[in-house]
């Protein structure tokens, strides 16, 4: 081939290559921040990527010359040996707004992933629409060609990384990923806060609009923050080894870490039998858990439930566990949500569901109310209902009234154990002989006590068990080999370790 052709194709890798120019890439790197092309290199298995689109450009005439890759860097690579496809926003070209050439670039490796079965990844860093490509009857025509651009089937694991400014289509990704970890100083929202103020006619505190303490602490959106580019990277890998590439097949297994059995013996001095003293449920997962390896989500947002990815035995499970440490493990709208939100992940890419219960109940009052508290609970229960991956209950103290049947009661498991110090009551015993009695203890103290130990002794585990509505009471320390065990059972009814999926196309964001 002669050399000038060749020579062409490296003049024109070359310009790529530059991006948006040394100096825009040298603000980035006094800032601290990764380029796009710097992300992939770090985020993905050394030489393993391969550019798809390298040569796009801006379809009008006037942005050719300036529209390097069209401002989004696509293709597939590995991470830990794993295919992915992934594609990185260029903020250097055109803030990586989106055009009609870039969009088919997205739309082209997301169907590779989505049809070939891996997963898909996002690194978000985007001003929105391109104007000029948008604009008008002919803007109009490009929108909406792609049947498929919003839905969500969940064939394959998407995760979005939300790297700086974030509009346009990193918002939208982010809001149908199964897991979003944002840099702190990162924005998502609709639209910019230069476009927000301008419509409400009022200035936009940026962090107010789609600040990561919003996006992680009310809204939910996002899953984790972190400081930096490459935490956010570190997360992205983390989170994907927990999961298959694609729902077809089962989650990976690893090595069980030497001592992991050990930490789940001195699980004793993590609970206190009074059911009125508080905990932090996470450091029983961790003691569950193989070592080092519960990953939680969304721990800033519906704080009183904690969902954690972690593995047992080296295989991936999640956990759902009240946390009295956050309104005494009562359960309100967001925590709600957010559990419903982890049992469709781990239901749609086979990760069995182990319920650790101490729960008070639901958080009652008209707050939860106007947030349409029943609706948040039913959702709960309509999701629970179609699970298909295993589920294991273990009861460690309260389980009272409806939440009993949210938090895998009943019916709701396969396999239901209770410490010694389980509490099935409807509530609190005191405060049931009020209600179904009408007796408080400063009117008849010890008329009280004799109703609150009648209350108690119906409400045992042994109760339970004795009904065989419990199959099992455990004695805690032998927590962690109950849940190995009763996996190996219980794995065995899917289909080589994959589920029926019933819940693969539920709202990502509802």
């Amino acid at each position: 081939m002669a050399d000038d052709v060749i020579g062409e194709l490296e003049r024109r890798a070359a310009e790529v290559l530059a991006m948006g120019g040394a100096e825009k890439l040298a603000a980035r790197k006094a800032q601290g921040f990764l380029n796009a092309r710097e992300r992939i290199d770090y985020l993905v298995d050394p030489g393993s990527f391969v550019e798809s689109g390298r040569f796009a450009r801006g379809i009008r005439d006037e942005v050719r010359e300036k529209t390097p890759a069209d401002g989004k860097v696509a293709g597939f690579a590995k991470i830990a040996g794993r295919e992915i496809a992934l594609v990185a926003n260029d903020f250097t070209v055109l803030g990586a707004s989106s055009s009609v050439i870039n969009m088919k670039k997205i739309r082209h490796v997301k169907a590779v992933a989505c049809g070939r079965g891996m997963p898909l990844v996002l690194l978000g860093e985007s001003s929105g629409a391109r104007m000029p490509d948008r604009m008008g009857a002919a803007g109009r025509a490009i929108l909406a060609q792609d049947p498929t651009e919003y839905q969500r089937l969940r064939e394959s694991p998407w995760v979005s990384a939300l790297l700086g400014q974030c509009y346009g289509s990193s918002t939208w990704y982010a809001a149908m990923s199964d897991f979003v970890v944002m840099r702190k100083g990162s924005i998502m929202a609709v639209a910019s806060p230069n476009v927000t103020s301008i419509a409400i006619g009022k200035p936009v505190d940026p962090e107010d609009l789609g600040g990561w303490r919003l996006l992680t602490g009310v809204s939910g959106l996002a899953d984790m923050a972190v400081d930096t580019d490459q935490q956010a990277l570190d997360a992205v890998k983390r989170f994907l080894s927990y999961l298959p590439s694609h729902a077809n097949e089962p989650p990976p297994e690893y090595p069980v870490p030497p001592g992991s059995d050990e930490a789940c013996r001195g699980i004793l001095d993590l609970v206190p039998e009074s059911r009125n003293k508080v905990y932090d449920v996470r450091k029983i997962i961790r003691a569950l858990a193989d070592r080092d390896s519960a990953f939680e989500l969304k721990e800033r947002y519906g704080r009183s439930v904690a969902t954690v990815l972690a593995r047992l035995n080296g295989r991936s499970v999640g956990f759902i566990a009240n946390n009295p440490m956050f309104k005494g493990g009562a359960l309100d709208p967001d925590a709600c949500q957010k559990a419903t939100s982890f049992m469709v992940l781990c239901d749609s890419f086979n990760v069995p569901i182990v319920f650790l219960v101490d729960v008070p109940g639901f958080l009652i009052g008209v707050e939860g109310e106007l947030r349409g508290m029943p609706g948040r609970i039913i959702n709960w229960m309509n999701a629970l209902s179609l699970v298909t991956v295993p589920r294991l209950t273990v009861i460690l103290r309260k389980s009272y009234g409806q939440a009993y049947i949210n938090m895998g009661g009943g019916r709701n498991t396969d396999e239901l154990a209770c410490w010694p110090t389980a509490d099935l009551g409807f509530m609190d015993p005191r405060v049931s002989v009020n209600v179904l009695f009408g007796v408080k203890e400063e009117d008849d103290p010890e008329r009280f006590r004799e109703l609150v130990a009648q209350v108690d002794r119906d409400t045992t585990p042994w109760e339970l068990a004795r009904l065989y509505e419990a199959q099992h009471v455990l004695d805690p320390r032998d927590t962690r080999s109950w849940l190995v065990r009763m996996l190996e059972v219980h794995r065995l009814r899917l289909r080589g370790g994959v589920g029926q999926h019933r819940l693969a196309n539920w709202p990502t964001s509802y």
